[in-house]
């Protein structure tokens, strides 16, 4: 049905809709002679009174509730009774509820430009079209290693030929392997640096031995200690790398015959990821095979607005300008230093000035997401070509006049290109944060061939196999769980000896293990972060936590699931994050699941507390010191929400270690949640809240909110009040498969809703 057909039914539907009820007429003349005063005539709040807007999502019998303890401030027991419910009623129908702010003011998909992420992704996927080849996932790890007799490539002196899982060795005075030297050797490692974060990296080298290391393009030299110099073992370089990027890696290492004081043999390959602690680069992270060059920008860009509670660029000042400029200018030296000469011996027998030209419209097309018109071509190719004889120089300022341009910044500015061209561009971007450079997705939009629901779910799901998107979806994690934001996780020595930075950075590999064992499995099964997550464990690990993370003996190094440690929900990363450097936090635990577990409406405490500390009530347990300091009627407002979800998880102490006791007195998990249709849900003990959050409709409405906002950066009711609700129940349909739903929310943001008739299912 058109859109058009579904306005008329809307419209002969909406008196009824609106119809006042006698309650709600009664509601609105207690409200605007007891509450208006305060919270204005529409809800929206009275400076200087109470700002905040009437919203939220409670049922209409919590309201009802709520506005009986509590309201009006100072003198509740004027509005009691069926006057509270009256009130209540107009409340909701009138601007309280999610569908009365929608029918009010319905959101719209806002102009934004890229965002810094957007932006990396984008002039990544430009640089890596001319190399056409985009890294292949796979399950094989580590790196290909090459072993010579003697310290030069000669072929018939290749002694080994094998898959180093990581760079770690200490060969002292023998030899990598037999047959071959310990004075005289030469090995190269070849495969790709795959990279899941975007952000700051420090590369470590330590090595005796001679060696040449490259990293992202086969002519570059990230550290060269081709002749040694001293007694020097140790090398360190800092890089920018880009999410969902596999970098090719060229590891040359020389053992040379000397003269005097011949050095024992030993070489490591380390990183410290952001925010990360120094470690062997893991065999995870080392591909076999990988692209032949892949770029990464270097330019500090500036953070994304956030008002939304996701990444939008919606910022324009002059840091954002400055920085834009900034990266432009990088990137055209990159072109005219490696894309350019690559290029030209592509075509070394055509005239230059023609390969030129066709050099600067390829860059241009792909920026631009679709061929140019003649007056684009002369502004943004012939003008800076004509304007030099400096080859390098009009490449320059051709890239930083293109890269400038709106239409390359705004990505919704595309109204003008095909329907098919439009679909691509919305795909890359909603599932890679890029624009299209893949040659079979460029064909697709020149032929036409995504107007069809099913061309484009075909394309979706294609595209969901690849290392961008991965890293998209760790980032969609990240948010959900509320780890996007770099925070320090630190505990009192004197408390939790043993626990470490290093036990907090192999948590963290834990945990992305984990959230990468249930999205790539082939289930893809949400309810299995709750019900049978695969934990990953490791020595470490297993010390401090107990016998319960020990590993299956199959060496996967995955744990064998039990009540303690079969849940995403209580892992240590997790529940060591939302607890103090002393104690649990049961506040923090309980915000983290009904905000973004569970998708729920938190009003920010007006003031700023500080927890009651363990040492003025030694004889409380930390459910008891909680339940006093938040028994005050207007703390009891949120915390009546709040405390019953994050008392479940007192089992768990601020390291996320498992207990019984707190403070010698058995732990009390029994806890409760009001559910948004206001009926309630008792548990006893975080197994019980993890089967709930497994199937509960709340908990996967607000994933798939969530996952929507992260992919598509625009608010889902844009594309329609109900589209929320019919994602969400097709999710349910397809069992909860998390790879599914990222295809049918690229399928919907393929088709902004102004033009979503358009969209044929004719084949």
């Amino acid at each position: 049905m058109s859109r058009f057909l579904y306005s008329i039914l809307f419209a002969t539907l909406l008196p009824l809709s609106h119809a006042q009820s006698e309650q709600s007429i009664r509601g609105q003349q207690i409200y605007q002679t007891r509450c208006a005063e305060c919270h204005g005539a529409d809800g929206q709040g009275v400076a200087d009174v109470y700002d905040e807007p009437l919203a939220g999502d409670l049922s209409i019998r919590e309201l009802a509730d709520l506005i009986s303890r509590t309201m009006p401030e100072g003198e509740p027991e004027k509005c009691t009774g069926k006057d509270a419910e009256s009130v209540a009623q107009f409340v909701f129908d009138s601007f309280y509820s999610e569908r009365a702010r929608w029918q009010k003011n319905p959101p719209q998909i806002r102009l934004t430009h890229l965002t810094a992420e957007q932006l990396r992704q984008s002039l990544a996927d430009i640089y890596g079209h001319f190399y056409n080849r985009v890294a292949t996932v796979s399950d094989d790890r580590g790196l290909k290693a090459l072993y010579y007799d003697g310290a030069r490539l000669k072929r018939e002196n290749r002694k080994i030929d094998r898959i180093d899982g990581v760079i770690d060795f200490d060969w002292k005075r023998d030899g990598p392997g037999e047959g071959i030297k310990g004075d005289d050797f030469y090995v190269q490692w070849l495969g790709g640096l795959k990279v899941d974060q975007s952000g700051r990296y420090e590369i470590v080298i330590r090595s005796s031995c001679a060696f040449i290391f490259r990293l992202g393009h086969p002519e570059t030299e990230f550290v060269n200690n081709h002749v040694q110099s001293g007694d020097r073992t140790e090398f360190r370089r800092s890089v920018t790398l880009t999410a969902g990027r596999v970098y090719p890696i060229r590891f040359d290492l020389y053992q040379r015959k000397r003269k005097t004081g011949q050095l024992p043999a030993s070489v490591s390959l380390s990183w410290k990821p952001p925010h990360g602690v120094e470690t062997t680069i893991p065999k995870h992270h080392l591909v076999p095979e990988a692209p032949r060059a892949a770029f990464a920008l270097q330019t500090h860009l500036p953070p994304d607005d956030r008002s939304y509670g996701y990444n939008r660029g919606l910022a324009i000042d002059r840091q954002w300008d400055d920085a834009v400029t900034a990266a432009a200018i990088e990137f055209g030296q990159t072109a005219a230093t490696d894309l350019w000469p690559e290029y030209r011996r592509r075509r070394r027998n055509d005239e230059e000035a023609e390969v030129l030209s066709d050099f600067l419209s390829e860059i241009a097309t792909l920026a631009f997401r679709g061929p140019l018109d003649q007056q684009a071509r002369q502004f943004y190719i012939q003008k800076q070509i004509e304007s030099t004889d400096d080859r390098s120089e009009a490449i320059r300022r051709s890239v930083l006049a293109v890269l400038k341009s709106p239409w390359f910044l705004y990505p919704s500015l595309d109204s003008s290109r095909s329907e098919s061209r439009q679909v691509a561009n919305r795909l890359a971007l909603t599932l890679y944060d890029s624009l299209p450079s893949d040659s079979w997705l460029l064909n697709l939009a020149e032929k036409d061939l995504l107007k069809t629901e099913t061309q484009i779910t075909s394309a979706a799901k294609r595209m969901v196999h690849d290392y961008r998107a991965r890293a998209k979806v760790r980032a969609l994690l990240y948010e959900w769980l509320h780890l996007s934001e770099a925070a320090e996780i630190q505990k009192k020595q004197q408390l939790f000896p043993e626990f470490s930075e290093n036990t907090v950075a192999q948590l963290k590999d834990s945990l992305d293990r984990t959230l990468d064992a249930v999205v790539w499995s082939e289930q893809s099964d949400y309810r299995s972060f709750f019900q049978s997550a695969p934990i990953f464990t490791s020595d470490r690990i297993h010390a401090y936590y107990g016998d319960e993370w020990s590993a299956k003996p199959d060496k996967t190094g995955y744990l064998q699931p039990t009540t303690q440690t079969g849940s995403l929900l209580t892992h240590p990363y997790l529940m060591s994050r939302l607890a103090y450097q002393d104690s649990t936090s049961p506040i923090h635990r309980g915000v983290f699941l009904m905000r973004f577990v569970l998708g729920r409406t938190i009003r920010p405490p007006q003031e700023a507390f500080t927890p009651l500390s363990p040492d003025l009530h030694p004889d409380l347990t930390t459910r008891q010191r909680v339940e006093l300091q938040t028994s005050p009627q207007s703390c009891q407002v949120c915390h009546r929400k709040i405390n019953g979800l994050g008392f479940v998880l007192e089992n768990y102490d601020s390291t996320g270690r498992f207990r019984q006791k707190d403070h010698d007195r058995p732990v009390n998990v029994k806890g409760s949640y009001t559910q948004r249709d206001g009926s309630q849900v008792q548990f006893t003990g975080p197994a019980e809240l993890a089967e709930y959050l497994a199937n509960s409709h709340d908990a996967h409405t607000a994933f798939v909110n969530r996952s929507f906002q992260h992919l598509v950066k625009q608010p889902v009711a844009a594309w329609g009040y109900d589209r929320l609700d019919e994602l969400t129940r097709q999710f349910r349909q397809d069992n909860c498969n998390i790879r599914r739903l990222l295809v049918d929310i690229a399928v919907v943001a393929a088709r902004p809703p102004q033009t979503e008739e358009r969209v044929t299912t004719n084949e």
